[in-house]
């Protein structure tokens, strides 16, 4: 493939892509050129991914968030002639992510959504014919196991964000590799922050990584604690995030933005900073139930500064643009489920270590950044290195419940990364059969779902 003026790269659709049993002229779907962002660290890699992914079955892409990841892959894979004998499917964990992702992919390969990129997630199917890249919830793409099987609607599998760790994620890592002797034609490519990548590369006997190096900028760190000694009056964290507003403003230009934990959280700060009346300043509220036209308020251009309140959402799902300072309450809602009380919660925590340094990262972008955590050092070096991920963190009777709905199999012979604790397992299974969702003594089976337990399983 020739390489024109800049990144633009000319394509010509490889005799591969006529693949056989292939009814449509796929080059009638296929861009003209692909270019690539310059600014963007995986542009520079652009060689290295392309040979890697060509050579192997599974790829473990690594990648600080902001790198251009989950908009660049899609294009490299184009390239290299996918999506062709069927879509490249491209996985993320929230559905404001997978819309934006579309739309951005969209936009560079210049044509519309529903068009030769499309998306889908709960409640809209963006997706047509001529689809060949397809940006969904992790979700729909495990719920497309009921009908099929061996997932022969897609030449490759991207799934992003991996290191999120989810339910859904470790569900889909687990499946694919028991997949991959069945579907030798099927290229994976797994992203993740550079957190554990050996862990993904270990479950796919040693698949290669690729260290996709960002060009970032130093980050100060600034600890300014809701208890502080040099404060004579307690502060509550809407004060707090108000006194690091003010803090920043004297530091120069750009965007700030502030991590909260939750919806609720998010609009008493912004009524906070709101009534700061902060010249030439716009807040807005960045969290996944947001309408569509909310969502591309905060891509669109501005002037002035802009302070954007978000979720963990921010964290790495999405990249907001223009962020030079970051302000982190240091807290998120996780979801943790009570073996004594049987209950699953949705607790306000704090968040790990690798959570914190990903929210800093995230004003290291453009230039040198700051950022101002509204804890105290002690207490960051008190947290647990990494968030626990979902499968041990969940009630595991919802878990088995929709294995067995899928067809997934035992839980104990599931290839998850990171098995379940047994005593969990077995009061999942005393949970079903007391339920009567389940046929005691058939764990695992087809047959071991009831009436009753296969009407659970459809309840979201």
């Amino acid at each position: 493939m020739a390489r024109t003026q800049g990144f633009a790269i000319s394509t010509a659709v490889p005799s591969s892509a006529m693949a056989e049993g292939s009814t449509a002229d796929p080059r009638s779907t296929y861009p003209d050129e692909i270019t690539y962002p310059e600014d963007l660290p995986i542009t520079a890699w652009r060689e290295e991914l392309l040979g890697t992914i060509a050579d192997n079955q599974v790829v473990i892409v690594a990648g600080e968030t902001g790198s251009g990841k989950s908009t660049q892959l899609p294009k490299l894979c184009l390239e290299l002639g996918r999506g062709t004998a069927g879509m490249i499917g491209h996985t993320q964990p929230r559905r404001i992510a997978a819309r934006s992702i579309a739309e951005r992919v969209a936009e560079e390969l210049g044509t519309g959504v529903g068009d030769l990129v499309g998306f889908k997630v709960r409640f809209t199917d963006a997706v047509d014919e001529a689809t060949r890249i397809k940006v969904m919830t992790d979700g729909i793409l495990l719920n497309e196991i009921h009908r099929d099987r061996d997932l022969r609607s897609y030449d490759t599998i991207i799934i992003d964000e991996a290191h999120e760790r989810s339910l859904n994620i470790d569900f889909l890592l687990g499946y694919i590799r028991q997949l991959l002797p069945r579907r030798p034609d099927l290229k994976v490519i797994i992203t993740s922050a550079t957190i554990d990548t050996e862990r993904f590369s270990d479950h796919f006997d040693g698949a290669p990584v690729v260290e996709v190096a960002g060009r970032t900028y130093p980050v100060e760190i600034r600890y300014r604690p809701l208890i502080d000694p040099s404060i004579p009056e307690p502060r509550d964290q809407n004060q707090a995030i108000c006194d690091a507003i003010e803090e920043l403003a004297v530091e120069g230009t750009g965007d700030v933005l502030v991590f909260c934990s939750g919806e609720r959280e998010i609009r008493d700060a912004v009524d906070a900073l709101e009534d700061l009346r902060l010249r030439h300043t716009e807040v807005l509220p960045l969290f996944g139930r947001l309408s569509i036209a909310e969502q591309h308020r905060i891509f669109s251009g501005h002037t002035g500064r802009r302070i954007v309140v978000a979720t963990n959402v921010a964290e790495t799902s999405l990249t907001v643009p223009g962020i030079r300072y970051v302000v982190d309450a240091g807290m998120a809602r996780i979801s943790r489920y009570s073996r004594r009380t049987k209950v699953q919660q949705l607790p306000i925590e704090a968040i790990s270590k690798a959570s914190a340094r990903q929210r800093a990262g995230r004003c290291g972008r453009l230039g040198p950044g700051v950022c101002i955590r509204l804890f105290s050092e002690d207490d960051y070096d008190g947290r647990h290195e990494y968030t626990d991920p979902e499968i041990l963190r969940t009630n595991l009777a919802s878990v088995m419940l929709q294995m067995a709905a899928i067809g997934l199999g035992d839980i104990e012979a599931f290839p998850f990364i990171e098995r379940p604790d047994t005593r969990s397992v077995r009061d999942g299974i005393a949970l079903l059969e007391e339920l009567g969702a389940v046929h005691p003594g058939r764990v695992g089976t087809s047959g071991w779902l009831t009436p009753i337990g296969r009407k659970l399983a459809r309840i979201p």
